[in-house]
């Protein structure tokens, strides 16, 4: 299975990613992104090498992940999530549909 890569950014993005990769069925690692950080913005990219289970099921897991961030009560923040599938398709999680996210991890 080729790699996905999935980009967060804002203030959390560390914790952020830390929880998109321990959602059950999703295996993988982080590193910071050096070039954002020296341009001011926190980057994360996490690599997914593994989804184990349904991709419908991960997908709705990481729509409910986002948009918990982007509504958190509780001062957690993250600005922007971008997930790049195997075959380089990209999607902006902003706006994205689970059906759409389904898409980049079966692609």
């Amino acid at each position: 299975m080729a790699e996905i890569l999935v980009e967060v950014q804002g203030i959390d993005a560390i914790a952020a990613t830390e929880e998109l990769l321990a959602i059950p069925g999703v295996e993988g690692s982080w590193e910071t992104e050096e070039e954002a950080q020296r341009e001011g913005t926190l980057a994360v990219i996490a690599t997914i090498v593994g989804i184990v289970g349904g991709t419908m099921a991960i997908a709705e897991q990481i729509r409910k992940w986002y948009q918990e961030y982007r509504r958190s009560q509780s001062g957690k923040k993250i600005e922007k999530v971008l997930i790049v599938g195997r075959n380089g398709q990209r999607l902006l999680l902003e706006n994205a549909t689970i059906e759409q996210i389904q898409e980049i991890l079966d692609a």
